[in-house]
């Protein structure tokens, strides 16, 4: 062989080493896999080299288009909210009761989760999601209401008191993006006294309103126990936890902690224990451990000199309202008398409301809202503040059973007593939202 040929075969033998080195070195291990799931690749939620990459979109977080595509007008999305409700809540096809079928709505800032009515707390709405719902038509509508000089109220309460939460926030929304203006910014300029109120109540998600009622009633001196006991007490667990996320970031505190700075006591330890929102919520009952928990009830308190007033928060406040009435039940065999007569010796002053009101709302919710409602009308003068938050908070609930309940107790009905105690634009909107928009 001559050197010429020597010396190239040497570089042609190099160059096939180093091409089968290369072609090796590409090739990647193969992953093991972990037993029952695939392993990811670059870090638990993806690719992280460049920084932190966000958890795929969980149960309230839909990926869809927001807002949906059909029928809900033109307007950009709005990441980053809490769920609807009631709307506030946007709650299951079944609170509708009659085949009503609400429409998927997307999770909204300061609005109560999908799932937030627990299947004990269902009732019969009175206001329900419009089919066929155009928000850009509504904002149309309130603009022409409330241009020139003086404003179209029945406008307003056909549109905002004929709309769920959730819909009257599209509503908002379409508004500023057709206008370039805010919907409550113009409604605070051209309504005012109650019906500016309860218009302004309409438009919180309801979140945001429950979490500013409790503030409310803890500010400045003084508080309004009333209102602490008839939120805390009627809100199922998603709500309660709601309000809180809310409360902290409106406020910058926690609810527990100002709760704790504005009450004292015993009643104190019960909206604690209630704003730990850790009740059952299932329907499940245990007759045998309800005999026992009416027989510890009746040790804590009328059998012993003093009271254990721990025992009854953590009866009280732990248990679905199913096993509860049957706790009632127990307590009345036992003793020979309600239990309401034992809270009425045991406790005084603000627990002693507290007590009574979840055990009233245990025994039958809608009667609780009708008395509330009675009570905020009778005698002289209306205490407007509450029946604007009752009727607001409970008219996409059980404002049905409520007003059944109402006319059953007081041999009247509902609306008759805010006809003769409200006037204006003010007894039109309440009317139009305790009597629906069904028909």
């Amino acid at each position: 062989m001559s050197l010429k040929k020597f010396v190239m075969s040497g570089i042609q033998d190099v160059l096939e080493n180093k091409l089968l080195q290369g072609n090796r070195g590409q090739q990647q291990p193969q992953q093991p896999q972990d037993q029952g799931h695939t392993m990811n690749q670059g870090g638990y939620y993806g690719n992280q080299s460049g920084g932190y990459a966000p958890p795929p979109p969980g149960p309230d977080q839909s990926a869809q288009p927001y807002p949906p595509s059909s029928g809900m007008g033109g307007y950009p999305s709005q990441p980053g909210g809490y769920p609807p409700p009631q709307q506030g809540y946007q709650p299951p096809p079944s609170q509708y009761g009659s085949g009503y079928s609400a429409p998927a709505a997307p999770y909204q800032m300061g609005q109560y989760k999908p799932d937030s009515m627990a299947s004990e707390m269902l009732g019969t709405p009175s206001v329900r999601p419009v089919p066929n719902f155009n928000a850009n038509q509504d904002a149309e509508t309130l603009r022409k209401a409330m241009k020139g000089l003086g404003c179209n109220n029945a406008k307003v309460i056909s549109v905002l008191c004929g709309r769920t939460n959730w819909q009257r926030q599209e509503i908002a929304k379409a508004f500023k993006v057709m206008y370039g203006k805010d919907l409550i910014r113009d409604l605070k300029s051209e309504l005012s006294g109650d019906f500016e109120d309860l218009i302004l109540a309409l438009m919180e998600p309801t979140a945001v309103y429950d979490a500013k009622q409790l503030h409310k009633a803890m500010q400045g001196l003084g508080t309004k126990e009333s209102v602490l006991i008839e939120i805390m007490t009627s809100r199922t667990n998603s709500q309660i936890a709601e309000i809180r996320n809310v409360y902290q970031q409106l406020y910058r505190t926690s609810l527990e902690s100002d709760l704790i700075g504005d009450t004292s006591g015993c009643f104190q330890r019960l909206l604690v224990s209630l704003c730990a929102g850790g009740r059952d919520e299932s329907n499940r009952t245990d007759p045998l451990r309800a005999n026992q928990d009416a027989r510890k009830l009746y040790s804590a308190g009328e059998r012993r000199l003093g009271t254990d007033e721990s025992c009854f928060n953590a009866i009280l406040a732990s248990n679905n309202f199913n096993q509860l009435r049957l706790i009632f039940d127990e307590y009345q065999k036992v003793t020979n008398h309600s239990i309401e007569k034992a809270i009425e010796a045991e406790f005084s002053g603000d627990v002693k409301d507290g007590l009574l009101a979840v055990i009233a709302v245990a025994r039958n919710r809608p009667a609780y809202f009708a008395k509330l409602l009675y009570e905020s009308m009778k005698g002289f003068g209306t205490r407007d503040s509450d029946l604007i938050r009752l009727v607001v908070t409970r008219c996409e609930y059980d404002m049905v059973d409520i007003r059944s309940a109402f006319q059953a107790m007081y041999k009247t009905t509902l609306e008759n007593m805010i006809k003769g105690d409200c006037s204006g634009a003010y007894k039109d909107g309440l009317i139009a939202l305790v009597t629906g928009n069904a028909h």
